[in-house]
């Protein structure tokens, strides 16, 4: 980290400061670090589970009138295949098509259930930074 001016700041002087004090400190600073953390990881974790509870709401309401709706549309379909053929191929072809429908709502809420991102990203990048940290090392 440098000033304003491209200079690195001064360094403390910690002459006069015990090592108990200075490891009070660095304990101190370290837990306040950790809590900082973990509210981060809270955070992510949060938003990603909203992500999936939208994502699996929205499934389940297409799913529930998706039902209704064709429920009514394959008995129609099925009534009017019968007219021309025997009930019992008309439900087989509307059966078919159900079947094809199902498939592709399937792929479709496996892929928007994939985009959910349980690891907390921001969190694991910090945290990969303490150890350097704690050695007087700068990002």
């Amino acid at each position: 980290m440098t000033g304003a001016t491209g200079t690195p700041p001064p360094k403390p002087d910690v002459s006069d400061v015990s090592v108990g004090e200075l490891m009070s400190n660095v304990m101190r600073d370290l837990s306040t670090l950790v809590r900082q953390e973990v509210t981060l990881a809270k955070a992510e974790l949060k938003t990603e589970a909203a992500k999936a509870g939208k994502g699996a709401g929205l499934l389940s309401g297409a799913g529930l009138a998706g039902y209704m709706v064709l429920l009514f549309l394959s008995l129609a379909l099925w009534w009017a295949l019968a007219n021309v053929m025997d009930q019992g191929w008309a439900a087989l072809i509307v059966a078919g098509l159900w079947a094809v429908a199902g498939g592709v709502l399937l792929a479709t809420g496996r892929r928007e259930l994939r985009r959910v991102k349980p690891k907390p990203e921001q969190t694991v990048e910090t945290l990969q930074q303490v150890p350097g940290a704690l050695k007087g090392e700068r990002a």
